[in-house]
């Protein structure tokens, strides 16, 4: 209890510095109002309608104060927090109604193929046995016996429809991984080809068994035999092209985010558009680096401060027409403010500089930290067990010593709005139950991880919409460019199919390898 205590204090100190001056507080407050007011890059697309996450460790205003901050800030500046104002425009309420009713649209048609397919498959699964198990109920006196043979039949029946039942479970019970906007083609077609098979079956079965009531027992068995195996190798095409037939890598697809130009490739075998979409978000989950819009604002801030620099003047009055002149004079300012290149340059190098000595700061107070968990873990060793510590006390015992350095340098890295508190200390509990060194616990907050790292609150990328000149449903094709749109940026995906590579053998005699090695008898004194 005192280490949670302790905690909280700790926490709260470096949160809301306290013990300073009125005057502090305003011009804090007003240092952090004004780069939102003049930077528009605040989105005001991103609006959210359910509960707010959990507080994260930092505030989102601070990154953007950053640039003007001295390493002793935490000792001179008053940190405001607050829950960030977000713009709603007609435009947003129409976005969001519309992606309501989209929303409730996808669900009825995921349920309704669902229902259908439900209901084909029980149909499926009952037609076999109602052909055995009519006879038997309306004419059975008039039935012929049954001998060993059409006994031995009902075996086969019964493994055969049991293979089936664990095939199509395997195959088709599967929780659905996205939504897509269009039907798949291929279930839609082994769907109909099914119904139109089984519906075949019983129309036969009404016309030549129900009506004449024919007394061959046998053979009505062997005819259900016959439905089942038509069944299985039904699901054996099913699985040729539902699985199999996208198996062979034929295109490579370059997927490209538009915000940072960050790219990767994939290779994908015959598949439609939509479902390759599909593979492709998938991978970017795990294969991107989380999008960060913090890591924008500084190129933007920039040019607004580059482009505020310019002052134009009228000489001529307003009623003369000096468009020409006033053009030249924008030239020539340009000209000679165009530095751009050096701030850029002194900008990232200081920028270096910074994250590399917050960042030795960081690992210093880490690895002191775990030593310190090490002392107590050697020390609680000697204690008795009812009063070993939990490694979440231990995690909140420890966390006080590192919080200032971890915080400095997730405002550096403007990575501070995708570690909160609470999953700082979950991660950090977690290194210690499993015993991990410093290096393991440090490696989640020095290097960006993919969007699957984080919480799901944490996301820019919910919910995607695709563009594609071509109808989603169509198979991918040389030159096809479709595009995965969400909120904040877009996916750019570019398609090459895979180049046909002629393959030749050139042979090589083992005798061209072998040679004579003659020495001469004399040699030189």
């Amino acid at each position: 209890m005192s280490a949670a205590m302790d905690t909280e204090s700790t926490y709260s100190g470096y949160s809301h510095y306290s013990g300073h001056s009125k005057k502090a507080h305003r011009q804090g407050r007003d240092r952090h109002k004004s780069p939102r007011s003049k930077d528009g890059t605040r989105s005001e697309k991103s609006v959210t309608i359910q509960t707010p996450p959990a507080e994260p460790l930092l505030g989102n205003d601070a990154s953007q104060a950053e640039e003007g901050q001295d390493d002793n800030w935490g000792e001179t500046t008053t940190a405001i927090t607050g829950t960030s104002e977000h713009s709603i425009s007609q435009e947003d309420i129409a976005r969001i109604s519309k992606d309501l009713e989209d929303s409730v649209g996808l669900d009825c048609k995921r349920y309704l193929g669902l229902t259908v397919a439900a209901v084909l498959g029980l149909l499926v699964f009952l037609t076999p046995i109602a052909f055995i198990l009519l006879p038997q109920i309306l004419w059975r006196d008039d039935l012929e016996p049954c001998g060993t043979v059409c006994e031995g039949l009902f075996i086969s029946v019964a493994f055969k429809l049991l293979i089936l039942l664990i095939g199509t479970w395997a195959l088709f019970f599967r929780q659905p991984k996205a939504d897509i906007p269009r039907v798949f083609v291929f279930r839609a077609l082994l769907l109909v080809l099914i119904f139109l098979f089984v519906f075949s079956y019983w129309l036969f079965y009404g016309v030549r068994i129900l009506d004449t009531k024919d007394t061959n027992y046998q053979g009505i068995v062997q005819y259900a035999v016959s439905l089942v195996d038509a069944l299985l190798f039904i699901h054996y095409l099913a699985i040729v092209l539902l699985e199999l037939r996208q198996l062979q890598p034929m295109f490579t697809v370059k997927v490209v985010r538009s915000t940072d130009g960050e790219s990767r490739y994939y290779s994908l075998g015959h598949l439609s558009i939509q479902r390759a979409a599909l593979v492709v978000l998938e991978n970017y989950y795990k294969d991107f680096e989380v999008y960060n819009p913090a890591l924008l604002t500084a190129s933007k801030s920039r040019a607004a401060k580059h482009m505020a620099g310019l002052k134009v003047y009228n000489v001529d009055g307003p009623g003369n027409n000096a468009s020409g002149q006033s053009r030249a004079m924008i030239a020539a300012a340009a000209h000679r403010r165009d530095s751009s290149h050096n701030e850029l340059y002194y900008e990232e190098a200081d920028h270096e500089r910074r994250v590399k000595k917050r960042r030795a700061r960081l690992v210093v107070a880490v690895e002191e930290a775990f030593t310190h968990i090490k002392r107590l873990q050697a020390e609680e060793q000697q204690k008795a067990p009812g009063e070993m510590m939990d490694p979440r006390e231990a995690a909140q015992a420890i966390f006080p010593s590192m919080a200032r350095a971890l915080q400095k340098y997730l405002r550096t890295t403007r990575q501070q709005q995708y570690h909160s508190m609470e999953s700082i200390l979950q991660h950090l509990s977690f290194c210690i139950t499993n015993n991990m060194t410093p290096k393991a616990f440090l490696e989640r907050y020095l290097n960006p991880g993919p969007t699957l790292q984080y919480d799901r609150d944490r996301w820019f990328s919910k919910q995607w919409t695709l563009i594609s000149e071509e109808a989603v449903t169509s198979g991918l094709q040389d030159g096809i460019v479709f595009v995965l749109k969400c909120l904040d940026f877009s996916l750019v995906v570019n398609v090459k199919k895979i180049p046909f590579i002629k393959l030749s053998e050139e042979f090589i005699d083992p005798k061209s390898h072998k040679f004579v090695l003659r020495l001469q008898s004399e040699t030189s004194v």
